[in-house]
């Protein structure tokens, strides 16, 4: 049975240039126009029961939040499409979801498309969808998606003490003592949590300055967290490090 995608999109023209990209992939899907705002994509959710939604953000009634806010039971995968806006991407990036920038390319659309499908075929979690509706607001504090071979964690940012690269793995510990391993790179976390009170203080570790007990100038300084943990301060990094000690 083929899969089913809907396209959820303010403007028509845009619907049909993205189902023409799809259909070009001879992928063997069936997909759907039928979303042109909030409400009219929800009642084409609960009607064609689609394994994929192509959701646009922004729209006159309201925002792709708002549709899957309105759908109880969400058994099927998101991409979603989106001119440059930073709330809204750092959300989707924190919550482990694909988005695509407009004007969508269409080598883009094409792998986020194979991604989707084959996450499909795995086990579904809504921790994603609840992270997200939690960090679209701006008052809550923000989660973190963890995918680990076995499992995925929903996690609190403020309770992160420290990442630690391991090749191309990152180590997570937390404030409560547990620990979660991610094969996921350093770097990658770094570009994600870096506004967030984060920085690198050298190659293989990246830490929460909140949880900074002091520094030590002892073989060439050391930064000393509040678990008792030593980590070396890179010596290019020492100057960025103490103007974010002054604004904690």
């Amino acid at each position: 049975m083929n899969k089913k995608i809907l396209i959820v999109d303010d403007e028509n023209p845009t619907r049909q240039l993205i189902k023409k990209m799809i259909n070009s992939f001879g992928l063997n899907l069936d997909v759907y126009t039928d979303g042109e705002n909030v409400k009219t994509a929800i009642s084409a959710i609960e009607r064609i029961k689609p394994d994929l939604v192509i959701l646009d953000i922004q729209m006159p009634d309201g925002n792709g939040f708002d549709v899957l806010k309105a759908i109880p039971d969400k058994k099927f995968e998101v991409i979603f499409i989106t001119a440059y806006q930073e709330y809204a991407i750092q959300a989707i990036k924190f919550s482990a979801l694909d988005y695509i920038l407009k004007p969508l390319a269409i080598d883009e659309l094409k792998a986020a498309l194979l991604k989707a499908i084959k996450s499909l075929d795995q086990k579904k979690s809504n921790y994603p969808f609840v992270a997200l509706d939690n960090n679209v607001q701006a008052h809550k504090k923000k989660k973190l998606i963890l995918k680990t071979l076995e499992s995925m964690f929903i996690v609190d940012i403020d309770n992160i003490v420290r990442c630690e690269s391991d090749k191309n793995y990152t180590f997570f510990f937390f404030a409560e003592g547990k620990k979660i391993l991610v094969s996921k790179t350093l770097k990658e976390y770094d570009m994600l949590l870096s506004d967030l009170s984060f920085f690198r203080v050298q190659q293989s570790h990246l830490i929460n300055m909140n949880y900074v007990d002091r520094y030590d100038k002892h073989e060439g300084g050391c930064v000393i967290m509040k678990d008792g943990t030593e980590i070396p301060l890179s010596q290019a990094k020492k100057e960025q490090f103490f103007k974010m000690l002054e604004t904690l």
